[in-house]
């Protein structure tokens, strides 16, 4: 069942990559920078990190649901391998200015981006822990009124 899992959310993470790589193509095409790629890799880690916060922290998700989204759909989703290969033939193809600037981008807002999943995930869950506990307060006030 795992595999089935995976394989579902990995068909589905790799058409909708697809997808969006198609959708970007113009802008590489005018720019001759992957923004594809950046935004897919970066939109995946801010996903992913949101995704597993919720789950874990939040919310008692089944776990081949879980599974089959995090590995299959994001996995197939965002992608280093095509990163590296752009990385080296923008090198290759003397834009040394894209070059750095598509690593750093990847790297650093990757982690930004995750980062931020975290955060707003996190932010909601004290938001929810508030509320829980402002419910909480108003049943025992009522219990002495009452």
């Amino acid at each position: 069942m795992r595999f089935l899992a995976v394989a579902t959310g990995g068909c589905l993470g790799a058409l909708s990559r697809y997808g969006m790589g198609q959708w970007f193509a113009p802008f590489v095409r005018d720019t001759g920078f992957p923004w594809g790629t950046l935004v897919i890799n970066l939109l995946g880690c801010f996903v992913l990190a949101l995704f597993l916060t919720v789950t874990v922290e939040l919310l008692v998700v089944n776990p081949y649901l879980r599974l089959g989204f995090s590995t299959g759909f994001l996995g197939a989703f965002t992608t280093f391998s095509t990163f590296t290969m752009e990385s080296i033939l923008l090198w290759q193809n003397g834009h040394i200015w894209y070059t750095a600037m598509y690593i750093f981008a990847s790297v650093f807002l990757g982690i930004a981006m995750s980062s931020l999943g975290f955060i707003v995930t996190r932010g909601f869950a004290k938001i929810r822990a508030k509320q829980e506990l402002s419910e909480a307060d108003e049943l025992v006030l009522e219990k002495r009124r009452g």
